[in-house]
């Protein structure tokens, strides 16, 4: 059984990043932590989490297909921190329940660079799990 101690991060596509980071960071006083314009992402701090911010015509935003619209989606995944992660546990409880479970690897979150997981849900939203 996993553990879920909170959400880590939502990543929301934007076709106006900048507008969208200035209502954030101006409007709702969230900071920006880590800018990587290099791949279209930006990520805020809100509390103990995480609000990233991709650009959909950046390197990063294309890998996400059409953005926001009534047929494309602007919530790319949200994450979950589960305690006493542990890779291939994690992967095995998964499987065992026959989910299909993506890449994983070691990436920046709220909590500093952990490792995770990459899966979707019944109605196939984007999920990642870590810890």
């Amino acid at each position: 059984m996993l553990q879920i101690t909170g959400i880590d991060h939502l990543v929301l596509r934007a076709h106006d990043a900048p507008r969208l980071i200035k209502f954030y960071t101006e409007v709702l006083g969230l900071a920006v932590e880590r800018d990587q314009s290099a791949i279209g992402l930006t990520q805020l701090r809100a509390g103990t989490s995480l609000i990233d911010i991709v650009a959909v015509d950046s390197l990063l935003g294309r890998l996400g297909g059409a953005g926001p619209a009534a047929e494309g989606r602007n919530l790319d995944h949200f994450c979950l921190n589960v305690a006493g992660f542990e890779l291939e546990a994690v992967r095995a409880h998964l499987e065992s329940h026959g989910v299909e479970i993506g890449e994983s690897g070691v990436r920046y979150g709220s909590g500093g660079e952990g490792v995770s997981l990459y899966l979707r849900d019944p109605e196939g939203n984007g999920l990642e799990l870590r810890g």
